[in-house]
């Protein structure tokens, strides 16, 4: 089997929600949105089941597959729902809502019953301009929802476009427009994505909802020391080359040895999810000692400098982001977003490693799982 692999610590993954649950003060979703943003979905809801109050998804298909998964906790849908049909399922497995705009409040009204009633999330749109009710309209959508009969309980919410840029002040007018807009309504409130949490203590309301920090990114790229890295990305060196001094390297010639260089040769590339963009020089770790890439990246392959690495030979590991090649620096390098990285790693398998299992270890190809449950909810969802 091909090496190139994604290595799951499910220890830290829950370590760093405990870590991000103390510093908001209280309670806090994890988001485990978009296959928990490249690491597997399933497994780690598994995994923070027992830690977290709550999970997050973007999507009811991404909801139903834990649910069939066997996850129990609360769950919210960050987008809301999309029709009737999705809201009569959303509403028989009593997940959270998020509504953020009038069609979804017309949804609920024109529902049929429901008696145990929807714990429902209201949108403010604070100044992102992308989803939620102008300020203006918070009172009259929360009157309209509590009217329906069919609202358990509102949280008010909101949703920060600049929080990891401390130093930008459109966080404080968020807050302030927040504040200002649901000052007369009562019940709780969420404002904190992971970097609200970490650098605006005054937006530390009664729910977080911490994405990226339970990965072990750093929004921003500023320094988290207390974030354990969660994914190991990591390959095999598969052939081992020498370039004498003037001899160029890969497409487009975009490095040429100065002197004579011994070149690994390892089984990933951009199709595997590490970024094209990454330069000569980007930081990589061969048998745990770093190294750097050369060359460009290509799609199924790339090369790494082993001149000062006389023990790496065929079958060193290789890793391209983990414990010593943080994954910040690698999309810093590359000119890409942490985010994208740690979403684009799909083609690899995953391990997940938990010594609270025992040592147990499950390799899986998660979209594989995750096709065949939206497939079943898509089919509920068209019955009706």
């Amino acid at each position: 089997m091909r090496p190139t692999r994604r290595v799951v610590d499910l220890d830290a993954l829950c370590e760093n929600y405990l870590f991000a649950r103390s510093v908001h003060g209280g309670r806090a979703l994890a988001v485990v949105k978009a296959d928990a943003y490249g690491h597997g979905a399933l497994a780690c809801a598994r995994a923070l089941e027992s830690v977290a109050d709550g999970l997050a998804v973007a999507f009811l298909d991404e909801a139903v597959a834990l649910c069939e998964g066997g996850i129990c906790s609360p769950i919210l849908i960050l987008e809301g729902v999309f029709s009737p049909a999705e809201l009569r399922v959303a509403v028989n497995l009593g997940l959270w809502l998020v509504i953020h705009h009038d069609e979804q409040i017309r949804m609920l009204e024109k529902s049929g019953p429901v008696p145990a009633g929807v714990n429902v999330w209201l949108k403010i749109d604070s100044g992102m301009r992308r989803a939620g009710f102008a300020p203006e309209e918070a009172s009259r959508a929360y009157d309209r929802l509590m009217q329906t009969g069919k609202v358990r309980s509102i949280t008010l919410m909101t949703h920060f476009a600049c929080a990891d840029e401390p130093d930008d002040p459109m966080t404080r007018r968020q807050i302030e427009c927040f504040d200002r807009a649901t000052a007369a309504l009562p019940g709780p409130r969420s404002l904190c994505n992971s970097a609200g949490l970490l650098w605006w203590p005054e937006a530390r309301k009664d729910w977080g909802r911490p994405g990226i920090m339970l990965y072990g990114a750093e929004p921003g790229g500023r320094s988290v020391p207390e974030l354990r890295p969660v994914m190991t990305f990591e390959s095999r060196i598969f052939a081992v080359r020498t370039l004498e001094a003037g001899d160029s390297l890969g497409y487009g010639a975009s490095y040429t040895a100065p002197s004579r260089k011994r070149i690994g040769l390892v089984c990933a590339g951009y199709a595997d999810g590490y970024p094209q963009s990454a330069p000569n020089g980007t930081p990589v770790a061969v048998d745990g000692q770093r190294t750097v890439l050369l060359g460009r990246v290509s799609m199924d392959m790339l090369t790494v400098d082993l001149t000062d690495l006389p023990d790496a030979d065929v079958g060193s590991t290789v890793e391209l982001w983990g414990r010593t090649i943080r994954v910040n620096v690698v999309a810093a390098a590359a000119g890409r977003s942490v985010y994208e990285l740690l979403c684009g790693t799909k083609r690899a398998p995953v391990e997940h490693r938990s010594d609270r299992t025992a040592g147990k270890q499950s390799r899986t190809t998660p979209s594989a799982l995750s096709s065949g449950l939206a497939g079943r909810a898509a089919e509920r969802i068209a019955s009706g």
